[in-house]
């Protein structure tokens, strides 16, 4: 047996005296022993050739010198037993040794226990070259990489290790590293740590929630917020009072009002800070956010302009008018009009190869803009249509005939029909084969579009208790706005209510909330009522407060 098998066995010796007292019993229930403080296993010793119990004192970095017993002088005879000792193989040793722990007290096996266990705390960490050692923190959460930092300063060095937080956050689907936009990082603090942590704090804040009020925009009177747009640190509020209002994120500050429309304005798209506007006076107009000037006014439609999608530089809009119009933003010339509806085209979607568009004549059309062809005319939904999804390899169709409906372009069949909801779908989100559907039955569900299962029906206890009026996908998280004056917040791959988000002071008593835009870090809600019992206004909650407020502290 070697030397660790030795020192080993003598540990467990000693061990089992403390804990079952010198004739091998058990102490009585409730009598205080001594126990070893957190050794390492054997089986995650490094192992080593030392050869005595000084070798392995110095192979663990601890000084050859330690504190000696300064009870009175050596007994007499004590070199010759020591060389008695010497002189023995290694089974005798350990007869020998386990004869002596047999005939110490209490008080002495104590001391050799102090003095034997630290060397089976090994730093096994510090010992690997610094390649090892990052390797085996990678096993490690990201909280317990935060728990070993605390343990020494060489552990903390290792696990800053920017590369090291750069893996975590890729584990966590995070792709950008943010810290420092944000604020300037210690040179000593990993940048990819730093984005980690404000990541999970915002996380905490989406689901949990604080005590902050919501930032509070009015305007547009007491008229309807009809649609929203959010980019970057601007919102944009379109309204039946025939204007648009852009405001700042970051103040609340209503920066200008865009006006020119001469009707309603009932669709809206922006980017970056391009806004392009659809109005029942027929016309689209392309603004400039940041100045507020009306780059262009797209004249051809005849009636009011009711939807639209931006690609690129294109923008296709749909009319009551039964026809779609493919318009260039920059020129604001009218390229193609796509004609085959047989009544209001209600919905478009646009992926930059293919239009498709819903209508009141209960059909789904799938456009080559380019020829101005229909190529798939999607029959099969028996009331209007009123939302659309697609994602360039399936389209997804929602209508007041309660059905959804999934398609494929290519061939223009009908790959699934999902039933479930008792009214009209008014809003979809499609993401990786995930569907989210909100309906004025009040709930909201989860679906996956290749099987055409229903994963979960948002409801319960904590349901909307009136009809959904605009949804989200954020942080796999789902945002669900309500005509009930709500905005809750539930976990996509659960189905679970999490909390309401925004609550109106009037909701129930004809407080509604019309339109809800979100980012990663911010949740815009277009809030007012019909009956007068809550102002028009904008609610901007911002989940990343913490972080600002260390920039102005």
């Amino acid at each position: 047996m070697g030397f660790y098998g030795t020192l080993k066995l003598i540990f467990y010796k000693m061990k089992r005296k403390l804990d079952h007292g010198p004739d091998g019993r058990p102490f009585p229930s409730g009598k205080k022993h001594c126990k070893g403080n957190g050794y390492l296993s054997p089986s995650s010793l490094v192992q080593a050739t030392p050869t005595t119990f000084g070798d392995l004192r110095l192979a663990n970095g601890h000084s050859a010198q330690r504190r000696r017993v300064t009870s009175g002088p050596p007994p007499s005879g004590l070199q010759d037993w020591l060389h008695t000792f010497q002189m023995w193989s290694g089974p005798e040793r350990l007869l020998a040794l386990d004869e002596l722990i047999n005939r110490c007290e209490t008080s002495q096996v104590k001391h050799m226990m102090q003095v034997i266990e630290p060397q089976f705390q090994r730093d096994f960490i510090s010992l690997l070259p610094k390649e090892l050692a990052l390797y085996v923190l990678t096993f490690l959460a990201p909280r317990d990489l935060l728990q070993a930092a605390q343990t020494c300063r060489n552990w903390r060095t290792l696990a800053e290790d920017n590369l090291l937080w750069r893996e975590k956050c890729r584990e966590e689907g995070i792709s950008e590293c943010t810290s420092s936009r944000h604020r300037r990082s210690s040179a000593a603090v990993s940048e990819w740590k730093s984005t980690y942590i404000r990541q999970h704090r915002i996380e905490t804040n989406w689901r949990k929630g604080d005590t902050r009020e919501p930032m509070v925009l009015k305007g547009h009177d007491d008229h309807v917020i009809t649609c929203l747009q959010f980019s970057g640190d601007l919102i944009v509020s379109g309204s039946d009072d025939n204007t648009l209002k852009v405001w700042s994120a970051i103040t609340g500050k209503c920066l200008r009002t865009l006006t020119g429309h001469t009707g309603g304005v009932w669709c809206s798209q922006m980017a970056a800070t391009t806004v392009i506007s659809g109005s029942t006076d027929r016309t689209l107009r392309v603004w400039d956010a940041e100045s507020g000037e009306c780059v262009h006014t797209l004249y051809g439609h005849t009636s009011t302009v009711r939807c639209m999608h931006l690609n690129g530089n294109r923008v296709v809009s749909g009319s009551r008018d039964t026809t779609l119009r493919v318009w260039d933003v920059s020129t604001g010339r009218c390229e193609h009009v796509l004609t085959g509806h047989l009544a209001a085209v209600r919905c478009v979607q646009y992926d930059g190869r293919r239009v498709v568009s819903g209508g009141y004549d209960y059909m789904v059309k799938v456009w080559d803009p380019e020829t101005e062809v229909c190529l798939h005319t999607l029959q099969g939904h028996t009331n209007r249509v009123y939302s659309l999804q697609f994602d360039g390899v399936f389209v997804v169709s929602g209508s007041l005939d309660t059905s959804i409906k999934v398609w494929d372009p290519e061939t223009g069949g009908c790959v699934h029909t999902l039933t479930g909801h008792q009214s009209l779908t008014s809003g979809m989100e499609l993401r990786d084969n995930i569907l989210v559907s909100g309906n004025a039955d009040s709930t909201v569900r989860v679906w996956d579009i290749r099987t055409g299962q229903c994963l979960h029906t948002l409801q319960g206890p904590n349901k909307h208790q009136s009809a959904v009026t605009c949804l989200q996908f954020c942080r796999g998280l789902v945002l669900s706005s309500s005509d009930d004056g709500t905005v809750k917040l539930w976990d996509l791959r659960t189905g679970a209510w999490l909390r309401d988000v925004v609550a109106l002071q009037s909701r129930g008593s004809g407080g509604v909330v019309w339109r809800i835009r979100a980012s990663d870090t911010r949740l815009v809600c277009a809030a007012g009522s019909r009956n007068g019992t809550e102002e028009t206004k904008l609610l901007v909650l911002d989940f990343d407060l913490d972080e600002k407020k260390k920039e102005t502290d």
